[in-house]
């Protein structure tokens, strides 16, 4: 493995030795336009899916693939709960939006532009997971199926990473959001902390700022996962840093991975 690209290194307490994590920024790669890194350079757009030049984006992805022990396992995100097993895709790409993995150099990876990336891993390193949670996947349960996924495969205690996504202070909503977490709250007491996560906007009637970070740790605890880190940056404000479809439209894609060594 080589290491030529800019990367976040997740700032994990308790990240078992065994276990490998990044996540990738703009730059550090050769698409341009909206793709780019912002600063007239190449951008490492990851997506097949929103318009860059296919070459660039195969050139993107075979840099991201010479710094990991395999080719990352891919998935076509819909916003939905299906988890993939990453050791057993073999170049293929299903509709599911996370994956986990016990087997050594499967590499599990989700894209973003705005919505939350969230890394997972046992305490013992044996089994890892990555799930990409927008507001929908959130609410149907995409965390809490890879945390079942994960325990079905022997994992114990489970540990979490936020990744980059939209911040607090930019990720407007509107009233459906904010029901759909109230709706699927399992008691009264939940209700209240997810109902905590959305601050009404002055002067928009039915507009509210979500934490989606704070979403995320309420969804999390509910399953047992209390040993959550990240959760530091916001995608949209950050533009040197990260692609934003809140804030740009027309953008590219950033990835969050995690592997067995």
């Amino acid at each position: 493995m080589t290491s030529p690209l800019p990367c976040l290194t997740p700032d994990w307490p308790g990240l078992p030795a065994n276990v490998g994590a990044l996540a990738t920024v703009r730059a550090g790669g050769v698409s341009q336009g909206p793709y780019g890194d912002g600063q007239g350079g190449g951008g490492l757009n990851l997506g097949t899916h929103v318009g860059d030049e296919p070459a660039h984006v195969a050139a993107n992805r075979a840099r991201l693939a010479a710094m990991l022990p395999s080719a990352p396992a891919w998935l076509s995100q819909v916003h939905g709960v299906a988890v993939a097993d990453a050791a057993s895709l073999d170049g293929c790409v299903p509709d599911a939006d996370a994956s986990i993995a016990t087997q050594a150099g499967a590499v599990c990876v989700v894209m973003t532009a705005d919505c939350l990336p969230v890394l997972f891993c046992s305490t013992d390193g044996l089994v890892v997971g990555a799930a990409h949670a927008g507001w929908r996947g959130l609410a149907s349960g995409v965390l809490q199926r890879t945390v079942a996924s994960m325990r079905a495969q022997g994992a114990g205690e489970i540990l979490a990473w936020l990744g980059p996504a939209i911040g607090p202070q930019q990720f407007e909503v509107g009233q459906d959001v904010l029901q759909a977490f109230r709706d699927g709250a399992r008691d009264d007491a939940e209700r209240l902390v997810l109902s905590n996560a959305f601050t009404a906007i002055a002067g928009k009637p039915g507009k509210y700022l979500a934490d989606i970070y704070a979403l995320a740790r309420t969804m999390l605890l509910r399953d047992g996962v209390a040993q959550v880190a990240g959760g530091d940056y916001c995608t949209v404000s950050d533009a040197a840093q990260f692609y934003s479809y809140r804030r740009d439209g027309v953008t590219g894609r950033q990835a969050s991975l995690i592997w067995r060594k």
